[in-house]
């Protein structure tokens, strides 16, 4: 077969796998939207919204700080020290599980699945069904919120941990084993220092993560900003709900800024 008929052949079958994925994944919309009941919109839906716009144009800022009681920057401190709690949780338990999961430091792959499976357990679990139990454990509150994050990111941290130690280069650590170095000395002086800058990068990247999650966790009572919130859309107090949301995005803002900022530093 002449070359150029070759090349014919190859590109017909890469349109015809192209345009055979692009059918199921229509055929998969398709389904998926025709099982939506939409029953049109509500007659309070243009009021409502024109009372939340109104709200985010004149926010109520006597809310930012109360000396006497709830504010504004009490809340917002109370989410970011969710987040770093959560986070720091998170370090200390995702470590040790992260290096038993990468294939290149256990003995058999039997080990390093067992870590896997592990991990991918405790990524099945949403933040939020972890909240709802911590709360029925240790009761409503910001401390439900703090276990929430930092169980829930233990999946995601020592999935990243995991490829992180599989990616690193073997050499030093075989030269280490070479003089006669045991495995705490391999793992302190051969592992640690390849990837602890992707380590630090992966938990800078899951706590801007942790900061949205500790936000949205109060609104089941888990603490945080997301408490007063609630109680602001309840009361259709839609200054104090626009007041609320700019803060949360301009903490959000800061902390991603910060974090990039960071994660550019390290690598």
């Amino acid at each position: 077969m002449k070359r150029s008929d070759l090349f014919k052949k190859e590109r017909f079958l890469r349109r015809a796998k192209f345009s055979l994925l692009f059918i199921v994944l229509l055929a998969l919309y398709g389904w998926a939207i025709a099982g939506i009941q939409f029953n049109g919109m509500l007659d309070t839906a243009w009021p409502v919204t024109k009372s939340i716009v109104q709200g985010f144009l004149t926010p109520d800022t006597s809310y930012i700080y109360n000396p006497e009681g709830e504010d504004l920057l009490r809340g917002l401190l109370e989410t970011l020290a969710i987040a770093i709690v959560g986070i720091c949780l998170s370090i200390v338990l995702a470590i040790p599980i992260g290096l038993w999961a990468a294939k290149n430091l256990s003995s058999t792959p039997l080990i390093s699945q067992g870590g896997k499976s592990t991990l991918s357990f405790i990524r099945t679990l949403p933040d939020i069904i972890l909240a709802l139990l911590f709360i029925k454990v240790v009761g409503p509150g910001a401390y439900a919120g703090m276990l929430a994050l930092g169980i829930g990111a233990i999946g995601m941290l020592g999935k990243l941990y995991a490829e992180e130690v599989e990616a690193m280069d073997p050499g030093p650590v075989e030269s280490i084993v070479a003089v006669g170095g045991n495995k705490l000395e391999q793992l302190a002086f051969g592992v640690i220092p390849q990837v602890l800058p992707g380590f630090i990068s992966a938990t800078l990247y899951r706590f801007e993560i942790n900061m949205r999650s500790a936000a949205t966790l109060g609104v089941i009572g888990a603490g945080g900003i997301g408490t007063p919130l609630i109680f602001a859309i309840q009361a259709r107090n839609w200054d104090r709900v626009g007041m609320i949301m700019i803060g949360i995005v301009l903490v959000v803002l800061i902390v991603d800024w910060c974090s990039s900022a960071l994660r550019k530093r390290v690598l």
